[in-house]
């Protein structure tokens, strides 16, 4: 099957259905296009999301099946609550995106380089000061150790990637956040890929025309009024 070749220079084009994805690589489903605040809404509204290593064109992804987390299935480990508990870090939202971004996009041990490009995390950043981007942080001692940032449509937040310098800071920004999205109305977590790491939090795979349904259920539904307004005490 054909890939779609999108236009650069029409961020309102439509993508194609996400049943003409391909199963190798799972879930590549178009080329090319721009980073733009619609194409990207347009994307994720979708199903789709960018994922691209420097120097190459933009590739567009909607794998199959998709692994998901519904907020009220999180599971938190014996030592993840123990730590909460004892309230080491101090974590907040969209007080540091752009750090937040930047420190994801840093290289990680285990990795040759990063996906997040400047061109990421130029667009990502403009979609945070457009309102749809967030960012959770995770402090100690007034030092960022630990974070995450996704997008937020409706009642569904797309995670896209975290980071951490202390054992558990991107876990409690995790679960900090999604006790957070349960009490805003939000009825689901979009994980992308299967990961150990997500699957210990509950996250679970489910096929992907049924994660198109709780897409449009979803997505257009208004979340609580005072969601990414502040955490509750």
């Amino acid at each position: 099957m054909q890939l779609t070749v999108l236009d650069p220079n029409n961020p309102e084009q439509d993508f194609p259905s996400t049943n003409r994805a391909l199963r190798e690589p799972d879930g590549l489903l178009a080329v090319g296009g721009c980073l733009s605040q619609s194409r990207l809404l347009n994307a994720y509204r979708h199903g789709i999301f960018p994922w691209y290593n420097p120097g190459e064109p933009i590739l567009w992804w909607s794998p199959d099946p998709r692994l998901v987390l519904f907020p009220n299935k999180l599971v938190i480990s014996r030592s993840l609550s123990k730590t909460l508990r004892k309230n080491i870090f101090t974590v907040t939202i969209d007080q540091a995106f752009n750090d937040v971004i930047a420190a994801c996009a840093d290289p990680r041990k285990d990795a040759a380089g990063t996906w997040i490009t400047p061109e990421i995390k130029a667009a990502y950043k403009q979609l945070h000061q457009a309102g749809f981007a967030h960012s959770v942080e995770t402090w100690l001692d007034d030092e960022l150790v630990g974070g995450l940032y996704g997008i937020a449509l409706g009642r569904v937040f797309f995670g896209e990637s975290m980071f951490h310098t202390r054992t558990d800071a991107s876990k409690a920004a995790f679960a900090t956040l999604v006790k957070q999205l349960v009490s805003w109305g939000y009825q689901l977590i979009d994980c992308q890929v299967h990961t150990r790491h997500l699957e210990s939090f509950g996250a679970e795979e489910i096929d992907r025309n049924y994660f198109t349904v709780l897409l449009d259920r979803y997505c257009d539904a208004p979340a609580a009024p005072s969601a990414w307004q502040r955490l509750d005490e």
